[in-house]
């Protein structure tokens, strides 16, 4: 079974429609995909309104957990627990926060930021964070994660370590923008494994982990 919390759908910088980016993961096998495209607090309103009804055609018709989400990318540290809130109140069931990811000039104090807001479920590709940061984000139940894009996945080593170390939660993310970016379960093996995890580790982060996070969500 496939679990993938973070795409980008063509309302943000994806190619795919959102019915097409759920039709395609139903393809490969997916269990769960959540739409969480880019947004700033301009944005959060009208994606999550727009991509939460392909969502619910989606599971209408076919076997799949299709989810609406955001993530929220590139806003001042000090206005991501507001827009955080606003998602949810809107109606997200998922909110990413782009975390500082080496290959993008994000501001500094963005992953302290989202790791400390009880609003923010995972925390995207964080890059060289801090095991205080790795500490809040376990705090507040929200999962770090193993990224499967390029670029963005040059950390997950580090990541990893500090998830052993301080007890906080992983989910493997696809960052997917395009079809050839989405998951099958060999790539999402390869990739856990390339993390450095290993036995138990990758059915926590590619199983279990994704259960609590569903079950989370259907609590909201």
């Amino acid at each position: 079974m496939i679990y993938d919390f973070h795409t980008h759908s063509s309302f943000s910088d994806g190619q795919l429609s959102p019915m097409e980016l759920i039709h395609r993961a139903v393809r490969n096998g997916y269990k769960a995909i959540a739409l969480t495209d880019h947004a700033g607090i301009g944005e959060v309103e009208r994606f999550v309104s727009e991509i939460s009804k392909n969502c619910s055609l989606a599971e209408k018709y076919w076997n799949i957990r299709a989810i609406p989400g955001v993530e929220l990318t590139h806003l001042p540290p000090a206005a991501l627990a507001d827009a955080a809130r606003f998602a949810k109140e809107k109606g997200a069931q998922i909110v990413i926060v782009h975390g500082e990811t080496i290959v993008e000039p994000v501001e500094r104090g963005t992953n302290r930021a989202a790791a400390e807001c009880p609003y923010v479920d995972i925390l995207a590709h964080p890059g060289l964070l801090t095991a205080d940061e790795a500490r809040a984000a376990k705090a507040n139940g929200i999962f770090l994660e193993i990224s499967a894009r390029k670029g963005h996945s040059l950390t997950n080593g580090h990541v990893v370590n500090l998830c052993r170390n301080t007890g906080a939660g992983m989910l493997l993310g696809s960052d997917a923008h395009d079809e050839g970016d989405l998951l099958t379960v060999d790539f999402a093996r390869a990739v856990a494994r390339g993390a450095g995890l290993a036995g138990e580790e990758i059915e926590q982060v590619l199983e279990k982990n994704p259960g609590i996070l569903l079950e989370k969500c259907l609590r909201k």
